[in-house]
């Protein structure tokens, strides 16, 4: 009988960056951030990412004193080399936004630095407010 050749499993996919971009009471709102265009924003941010990462929008984050609130999580080769997820307060500009879509086209969170000012707007959340991230 002969043997037939052993099969690797298939690698399983890479996880991508995932921008999660905060949408609820607070941020997102033109009462508390009239001159935004919060809608464009959340455009500017999926165009620039593309196929580099996902992005999706979610209700309340609880950090309304730091709106407009982004969270960046990084790719499964990001969290292997260390990487973790980096809270983004009051990105507003435009500027903003475009140095994130560049850090998630260069790899994100634990492949490459935050370029541009984003160390500046890093927040720290507490524990229970990050496993709160919805999945």
């Amino acid at each position: 009988m002969a043997r037939r050749p052993r099969q690797e499993p298939a690698a399983a996919p890479s996880a991508p960056v995932t921008v999660t971009v905060c949408r609820g009471c607070c941020c997102g709102s033109a009462d508390k951030h009239p001159g935004v265009d919060h809608a464009g924003q959340l455009e500017r941010l999926r165009a620039g990412v593309g196929g580099a990462g996902r992005v999706r929008a979610v209700d309340c984050l609880d950090v309304c004193g730091h709106s407009n609130v982004v969270v960046v999580g990084p790719s499964a080769e990001g969290r292997r080399a260390g990487g973790r997820p980096v809270w983004l307060g009051w990105v507003l500009s435009d500027d903003m936004v475009d140095d994130i879509t560049a850090w998630v086209r260069s790899g994100g969170p634990g492949v490459v630095p935050a370029p541009g000012v984003l160390d500046l707007q890093e927040i720290k959340v507490s524990r229970r407010v990050r496993d709160g991230l919805p999945g």
